[in-house]
């Protein structure tokens, strides 16, 4: 069984890519939601987070309040990293075991999707590298509509992240999201005729 990985900017069209992905068969594992698995309430990543940051990054229900913890580190590497250290650990064995059960029941090809996998440093770990690819101009007009956030705000959100180029860089396919829906499914399924190439 390989693992292959699927990154992109914010708002690239990640997660319509990932849903062709399992259209045709092929799993896909989320990072993000083994990220809010790590962390629910009653979890050791969740009292971790507590002892390391305080009751405050808790919201009424005794559920993390992701806001509350992201203004807390949010420009302070020290905080970042020791979230990191918490975080990352339980994701990876999460990941490893979904990875398992695909393999269990006959997958040939998973695909992982982690939004920060470049910044992750996982780029070697997980080739082949597909990274779903837009102009930031469509990055924020995407983040304006979807978050409803003023350009201003979803301009330092889309500019907050890893340059294109830096994840272009690694890539082994780049999908192309800059057009229409078609495109971008027709774009997809001719990786994924290629990626299954490889394992037939």
């Amino acid at each position: 069984m390989r693992v292959f990985g699927l990154t992109g900017g914010i708002a690239s069209g990640k997660s319509t890519v990932a849903k062709r992905f399992e259209a045709r068969g092929i799993p896909v594992v989320y990072a993000d939601e083994l990220a809010r698995e790590a962390v629910a309430r009653g979890t050791p990543g969740l009292e971790a987070i507590v002892a390391a940051f305080g009751r405050e990054v808790l919201d009424a229900n005794g559920d993390l309040d992701r806001k509350a913890l992201g203004a807390r580190v949010f420009g302070d590497e020290e905080a970042r990293r020791r979230l990191n250290a918490i975080v990352h650990p339980t994701v990876a064995s999460l990941a490893a075991q979904r990875f398992m059960d695909h393999g269990a029941r006959g997958a040939k090809l998973v695909c992982y999707e982690v939004p920060l996998l470049v910044e992750s440093g996982l780029q070697d770990a997980l080739r082949p590298v597909v990274v779903v690819a837009a102009p930031e101009e469509v990055q924020v007009r995407r983040t304006m509509e979807r978050d409803g956030l003023d350009e201003a705000a979803a301009r330092a959100r889309v500019q907050s992240q890893l340059p294109l180029e830096d994840k272009l860089r690694v890539a082994d396919y780049v999908i192309e999201n800059a057009g229409s829906l078609e495109a971008l499914i027709q774009r997809t399924d001719e990786v994924v005729d290629r990626l299954l190439e490889t394992v037939s």
